[in-house]
């Protein structure tokens, strides 16, 4: 066995030695390894196993590789650069028992040699995108094969019929290719089959009949995202160790099958096809009855389907083990039953865009776990029930586009986890309650399209993290709350169709993240303030219908605007463009004017000499400017030669830190503000993709946790990311310098505002965000040490609807979930898994690369053994525990509460992850506990 930390090339040299003509084990996996693999290790003919996988190699494999090596079992070179053809010779490893290139930019067809590899038990092709053709029908005489993994591959054509012939197949990944036809009803004969994954293909046709009677081993069983139709047969039921069962994205009609014998079921996912479920005689949704005996059932999605029906009392049977029920735009109709209450662990609950109607039962306070409600775009009437309150993990509620009417209930305040409310398009009749502006975690507010009235609280510039105010088409009068800058996440304010009036206030040019601003169909009066000229993301900005007067700022954004923004008002002036007067002119008597009343001729002469003096010199200039233009200052928002001054031209002494894409450097900007800005190297292949990737995500997320992009400056030749300065750098260099440290308070703390931060981009933002490299240099630190997480330059947003994508992005070794290094699957659960990782490190000291742990021992079953052997405080990071210290007993329990919890967000199998509303909630009960438990206060 020879395992070493190389870094660079694999040396050719150290396999001449004589000595190692006799090794069986070479492992060299995760080692930052570069070049082409020696060509001399495929002839180390003892070696039985190879391993040189997450790594930076390249090149092509030797054709004759297999010449030499009679003996290999195991070869894994997944997750490097290696391109060009699988060599032919493959079958010449006839001992070879698991094969493993997935993640490379092997091309080519898959050989047909590899159905010589009869011993072969397991195959990973999986995320090489230049393949071409399909899966060769020699596949099917591998009678040992139990694992064919070859998802992202850009595969067509048919499954062989002959696939079958893989009697001992038990996991068949064919997920993100082009198949198209049938799925073979050969398949049917696989009996040990438990995992069939062919998902995000073209497939039509019907369901295969015999899956449900022949496929007794069958646990997980997607899909999804395909073309087939249909009815779903009820032999389906047959499978009775079916744990996940996802059909999303097809054309499937008729009824819902009774699916109630499937015991072990944990997900159900339909949604978007045509089917139906309603008992013709009730109009229940019956089968939904027959899904209370599936007692682990956690996820069930059935929106987008016409079930035309109504909900049944059972609903409230269901087990506790049930988190997520979607129905929304079935079609369904009736009043919402009472007995929805019943359901204590439900965190989501999607009732949306049906004919509901009826009142929100008040039972409905009981799901005391929920956090997101949506009840739009139905027909509910009555008020909104005060027992809402009583859910006190409430993150996002949407009550919009219904019949309700009277107040909003006062105590909506007291949900201090609330991020998103929509009340907009009711019938609410009330002010506003005053503790509705101490939500400071707030995102999102709308109230538009009711008959609320009274005054804006200056209160409202509390709303530090609102990103989206609505307000609109209202009653509200009164002034525009001159402390609305307070708002600095703004980016979405609506106040038209309201009383409102006195003067635009100054203070909205403070808010410089501005994109939209309506306040039109007012009685605004005065003029426009020229502050707002400096707003550089306004887009759309309405005025329209008020009482303004005065001069129209024509500079910065405005150049961007036309008349219909400033129409019907009182005496407003300015360019043409805008459809208004020009304003009158200054009559001020310059030297010249008198000059002329004494010496006409002398200075129409000199007049004339001037201009042809000035038309000459801009003859020669005009070709200069346009050079440096397109040279330097194209797409700049802040001018390149402000960053290179601020930076010292982008000294080393202004160097912050170097990534996988760049540099960041300390700049200090012509008004004082200290900036980090974070320059990409765009000789690097993906940095440019980079650039655009945290651009698009940093534009659209506001939070206290996330660290802000204040501008860019970009052009052909230079693109960079001008971002909040950290004074007090990352998390890494507090957690392993010897000159730096943190104690377990400031521990916690950042942990908290970490999962604050993954709430937010999985469960508050308008799309699922995924991080994908969540880690301790990612975690930047400001002056009051709040943590900011940091770099998206690999991040996913999840914008079309998706709950799990696959990519070919390489996250940080010991950071990635399993699922992201073995199939390429990016989804929050993901960064939940990574975010256990860090916590581990955090309250352990440990890095998950360090030396001490290996392929067999990770830093997760380190502290898992630890756990489970009751010797937790042998893993704890020293520097937190003592036996002299008075709080000994409390900070042990504290640190054991928060290794349980991270073995929580690390369980195999994404599915059975938490989510971050729920980490985020256990970390505070975990500080809770211990402030309490010590009366520990920071001096």
């Amino acid at each position: 066995m020879y395992n070493n930390s190389f870094l660079g090339k694999i040396p050719s040299s150290l396999f001449n030695n004589s000595k190692l003509q006799t090794l069986q084990i070479l492992r060299l996996y995760s080692n930052k390894l570069s070049g082409s693999i020696p060509h001399v290790i495929f002839n180390v003919s003892s070696l039985r196993e190879i391993r040189i996988a997450n790594n930076s190699l390249s090149g092509r494999l030797p054709i004759d590789m297999c010449n030499n090596m009679p003996n290999i079992k195991f070869l894994s070179l997944s997750q490097n650069q290696l391109e060009g053809q699988i060599p032919s010779n493959i079958w010449k490893c006839t001992h070879l028992e698991k094969l493993s290139l997935s993640f490379n930019n092997f091309s080519g067809s898959i050989p047909r040699e590899i159905g010589r590899l009869s011993m072969l038990t397991e195959l990973y092709l999986a995320f090489n995108s230049g393949f071409q053709g399909g899966v060769p029908s020699e596949i099917g005489n591998l009678s040992r094969l139990e694992i064919l993994a070859i998802q992202g591959a850009s595969l067509t054509g048919l499954i062989p019929p002959n696939i079958w012939k893989c009697k001992n197949l038990e996991i068949l990944g064919l997920r993100l290719n082009n198949f198209r036809g049938n799925i073979p009803h050969t398949i049917g004969n696989m009996s040990m089959l438990r995992w069939l994954d062919l998902g995000n293909n073209h497939f039509t046709g019907t369901f295969p009949l015999d899956l449900g009677n022949s496929q007794i081993n069958l646990e997980k069983l997607l899909l999804s995202s395909n073309r087939l139709s249909g009815s779903i047969p009820s032999t389906i039921a047959n499978a009775s160790k079916l744990t996940i069962l996802e059909m999303n994205g097809n054309s499937f009609s008729g009824s819902i099958p009774q699916l109630g014998n499937l015991k072990l079921l944990k997900s159900l996912v339909l949604s978007e096809n045509n089917l139906s479920g309603a008992e013709f005689t009730t109009q229940e949704l019956t089968f939904l009855s027959s899904l209370t005996n599936c007692r682990h059932l956690k996820y069930l999605e059935l929106s987008e389907n016409p079930l035309n029906g109504i909900l049944p009392a059972s609903l409230g049977n269901f087990s506790s083990s049930l988190e997520i029920f979607t129905v929304k735009n079935c079609r369904i109709i009736g009043v919402i039953p009472s007995e929805l209450g019943n359901l204590s662990s439900f965190l989501y609950v999607d009732l949306a865009r049906n004919q509901l109607s009826g009142l929100i039962p008040p039972t409905i306070g009981k799901m005391k776990q929920l956090q997101r409600l949506y009840l739009g775009v139905n027909q509910l009437v009555g008020s909104i029930p005060n027992q809402l309150c009583q859910m006190n993990h409430l993150g996002e509620l949407d009550l919009s586009i219904n019949k309700l009417v009277g107040p909003i209930p006062e105590c909506l305040g007291d949900i201090k986890s609330l991020r998103m409310i929509n009340l907009g398009s009711n019938q609410l009749n009330s002010t506003i309650p005053p503790n509705l502006w101490v939500l400071t975690d707030l995102l999102t507010l709308s109230l538009s399209s009711n008959h609320l009235s009274g005054q804006l609280s200056s209160q409202l510039g509390n709303l530090k993290s609102i990103a989206s105010l609505d307000l609109s088409s209202n009653q509200f009068s009164g002034n525009i709350p001159t402390l609305i800058d307070g708002c600095q996440s703004l980016e979405f304010l609506n106040l038209s169709n309201n009383f409102l009036s006195g003067s635009i206030p100054q203070s909205l040019g403070n808010v410089k993240g501005l994109k939209i601003l309506d306040l039109s169909y007012n009685n605004l009066s005065g003029t426009i303030p020229k502050p707002l000229e400096d707003l550089l993301f306004l887009e759309t900005f309405n005025i329209s219908n008020n009482k303004l007067e005065g001069r129209i700022p024509d500079g910065g954004c405005f150049r961007n605007f036309s008349a219909p923004s400033f129409s019907n008002n009182l005496a407003l002036c300015g360019p043409r463009t805008f459809q208004v007067p020009a304003c009158p002119e200054s009559h001020h008597k310059s030297w010249l004017k008198k000059l002329m009343v004494s010496l006409v001729i002398l200075a129409v002469i000199a007049a004339i000499a001037l201009l042809a003096f000035i038309w000459m010199c801009k003859q020669k200039k005009v070709p200069l400017s346009v050079h440096f233009s397109a040279q330097i200052t194209e797409c700049i928002a802040i001018p390149y030669n402000e960053l290179e001054r601020g930076t010292s031209s982008f000294s080393e002494t202004n160097l912050l830190g170097r990534g996988s894409f760049g540099s960041v450097f300390e700049a200090t900007l012509s008004d004082g503000l200290k900036v980090a800005v974070k320059v990409f190297n765009l000789e690097l292949q993906g940095a440019a993709r980079s650039f655009g990737v945290e651009s698009s995500i940093l534009s659209s997320i506001r939070h206290r946790n996330l660290v802000r992009a204040i501008g860019y400056c970009c052009n052909m030749n230079f693109k960079a990311l001008i971002l909040t300065y950290m004074p007090n750098g990352s998390l890494d260099k507090w957690l392993h310098s010897s000159n730096y440290s943190l104690d377990l308070i400031q521990r916690l703390k950042i942990a908290i505002d970490v999962a604050a931060a993954l709430e937010y981009l999985h469960h508050g933002h308008t799309f699922p965000i995924v991080h994908c490299d969540i880690k301790p240099s990612n975690v930047l630190l400001d002056q009051d040490m709040v943590a900011h997480l940091a770099d998206f330059g690999i991040s996913k947003l999840f914008d079309g609807g998706e709950t799990i994508i696959q990519t070919q992005t390489l996250a940080t070794i010991g950071y990635a979930a399993p699922e992201f290094g073995m199939e390429g699957k990016v989804s929050i659960n993901g960064d939940v898994y990574s975010f256990g990782i860090l916590v581990l490190e955090m309250f352990t000291g440990k890095r998950p690369t360090d030396d001490m742990f290996d392929e067999e021992r990770s830093l997760k079953q380190w502290v898992s053994e630890a756990l489970e052997e009751n010797t937790a405080t042998q893993v704890m990071a020293s520097a937190l525990l003592s036996m002299e210290d008075q709080h000994y007993s409390a900070k042990e329990k504290c640190m054991l509460s928060t290794f349980e919890l991270a073995m929580k967000c690390l369980a195999v199998s994404a599915d059975e992850r938490i989510n971050m509303i729920e980490a985020a909630a256990a970390l505070h009960k975990i500080y809770a506990t211990f402030v309490a438990g010590t009366q520990w206060r920071r001096p």
